[in-house]
């Protein structure tokens, strides 16, 4: 299968990051290239930064970009930038993309585990390596599966759905992906099963971040993109659910506070400034045409700061 995603908000973030034509910039998810070909595509003589922890996303995106002398590729976690750009030389930056999330092709390739619409291997690993989703579902127990359900997938059902789990286990082990979202199914209330989309929908999602440990890379990752911009630097993040966006935005906003001195005070005496502004006050969401056009990105957002 061809490694390709449906880039969301594409031209708005493309072009939130006021990019210069001798400016450096990096592609912290650089998928099948998409962002970072439109970024090289207004480069001269800068340099881009494209960076992925999947493999194959690394092979294809090699490829596909080896025509543009201002690219630079290498595999990583987007929370590794700083230490890998700072290697190349390549930095301050004058912006950072982050797409946060699963491709269409991690999720419509059925070897890679991460859909419940195919029967493959349980996986889920973005970097082929490390834990794997049929490890966690084999090993945990249901106290700690119903904490990850409960917490990244925010299921109200994460208890009897953990408890599920561990049951249908002591019979055989969970090794493909109809078999956790059948188990997942028939662990919930019978009205669940009737509401609309998939049961097993959140306990994917959910066994998914915590495979990836993704909500700590992105904060890690959000802290790595600030520290190496330059002043007037631009930081673009796409988000696909509440609890990635919910860690940008209040990343970006502590960033913008400036003093936090009781409002009775005559004079700051906690002497802090903001370190940037935000380019949207509330964030972009797609254009009802975008999301006729691609449903999976109904619950995407764009926030772009600007370093002071």
């Amino acid at each position: 299968m061809e490694f390709s995603h449906k880039p969301v908000l594409f031209d708005e973030a493309i072009n939130s990051l006021d990019i210069r034509t001798d400016g450096v910039y990096i592609d912290g998810t650089a998928g099948g290239g998409g962002h970072s070909r439109a970024i090289l595509e207004k480069l001269t003589d800068g340099k881009l930064l494209s960076i992925d922890q999947d493999p194959d996303a690394i092979r294809v995106v090699t490829e596909r970009l080896k025509d543009y002398p201002c690219s630079v590729i290498r595999q990583a976690n987007f929370s590794e930038m700083a230490e890998v750009a700072a290697k190349l030389d390549l930095v301050p930056v004058d912006g950072v993309l982050l797409d946060i999330g699963v491709s269409s092709y991690q999720l419509d390739n059925p070897e890679r585990g991460f859909s419940y619409h195919h029967d493959a291997p349980l996986d889920m690993r973005m970097s082929r390596t490390g834990v794997s989703a049929k490890d966690l579902v084999n090993q945990l127990s249901w106290q700690e599966l119903a904490r990850i359900i409960s917490r990244y997938g925010e299921d109200k059902n994460a208890r009897s759905i953990a408890r599920g789990i561990v049951k249908a286990r002591e019979t055989a082990p969970i090794e493909t992906t109809l078999q956790l979202a059948e188990i997942v199914k028939s662990s919930v209330p019978a009205a669940v099963r009737r509401e609309p989309g998939h049961p097993a929908r959140k306990t994917f999602q959910a066994l998914r971040i915590e495979v990836n440990g993704e909500l700590d890379r992105l904060s890690q990752g959000l802290e790595a993109a600030f520290s190496i911009l330059k002043p007037g630097g631009r930081l673009a993040v796409i988000t696909f659910h509440s609890l990635e966006d919910r860690i940008v935005k209040q990343k970006m906003a502590q960033w913008c506070t400036g003093c936090t001195c009781p409002p009775d005070f005559p004079v700051c005496v906690c002497g802090k400034k903001p370190r940037a502004r935000l380019l949207y006050k509330r964030g972009l969401s797609p254009t009802e045409e975008e999301l006729e056009q691609n449903p999976r990105s109904r619950s995407a957002r764009l926030r772009v700061c600007v370093k002071l």
